[in-house]
């Protein structure tokens, strides 16, 4: 899951975080969810739809998969029709990773709307970066449109990843511990190395010890996750995808 990638970029396309950025990786860990795209309205033009897979006995649509490579093109700016044929292999395994993590964890509570509120506020703050025009209200609507969506339809994308993301960490959250001596040798190996070589100051060791926890605990989840979702695999019927004649023909 990139539950598969937020920071989320909210999602960001390859689901891997960014190395040199604690913060980048505390949502990247969580992108594999990660990398969790719900659904959403189908992506402008018609779509045919047809089943691309089945996991246990749950169908995936070609419109499922459509609308999962619309949004991650969304958030990086980019044609649908740039993705290869790998990155579009890659957004229909997410797909599936989802719907494992749905079948076990079966969230039940809607997310919290201010919670919503604020990560809307974060994606659209990310989006002007790559659409300046979407600082007004008419471009943020209009570059929306573009992708075929609505913000009706994003809101409730994010409530879905945002309940689903905090099923999963209940689930694998209580197993987690990390103690000091982690802590201090990632400091040491390889948190001061980097600083010097990006020729800041050393911070001492007492202000960053929260958040070289939190970097670790997310690091944690994310083997944790992977593993899981290995095991869900292993032991689901998932029937293998073919491609259409426009998959074949890329």
């Amino acid at each position: 899951m990139k539950p598969r990638q937020i920071k989320q970029r909210i999602w960001c396309g390859d689901g891997r975080p960014r190395p040199s950025s604690m913060k980048a990786e505390r949502y990247g860990a969580l992108a594999v969810l990660l990398i969790l795209s719900l659904c959403l309205a189908a992506n402008a033009g018609e779509i045919v739809d047809r089943v691309v897979t089945n996991v246990n006995g749950h169908v995936v649509l070609q419109s499922d998969w459509e609308e999962e490579i619309a949004f991650e093109a969304f958030s990086q700016g980019r044609d649908p029709d740039s993705f290869t044929s790998d990155e579009r292999k890659a957004a229909l395994d997410r797909l599936i990773d989802q719907e494992l993590l749905r079948e076990q964890v079966r969230p039940s509570q809607p997310a919290p709307t201010d919670q919503i509120a604020a990560q809307l506020a974060a994606v659209r703050n990310e989006f002007r970066k790559l659409y300046p025009n979407s600082a007004t209200e008419a471009g943020w609507h209009d570059t929306l449109q573009r992708y075929g969506f609505t913000q009706s339809a994003l809101e409730k994308r994010l409530g879905d990843q945002i309940q689903l993301m905090k099923s999963v960490e209940d689930r694998l959250r209580p197993s987690i511990q990390i103690d000091q001596h982690s802590v201090e040798s990632y400091y040491q190996d390889q948190l001061l190395p980097e600083m010097k070589k990006a020729g800041s100051n050393a911070k001492p060791l007492t202000e960053v010890f929260g958040r070289i926890k939190d970097l670790l605990a997310e690091k944690k989840m994310n083997e944790l996750l992977s593993g899981w979702l290995a095991n869900l695999r292993a032991g689901s019927h998932i029937l293998a995808p073919e491609p259409s004649a426009g998959e074949q023909n890329r």
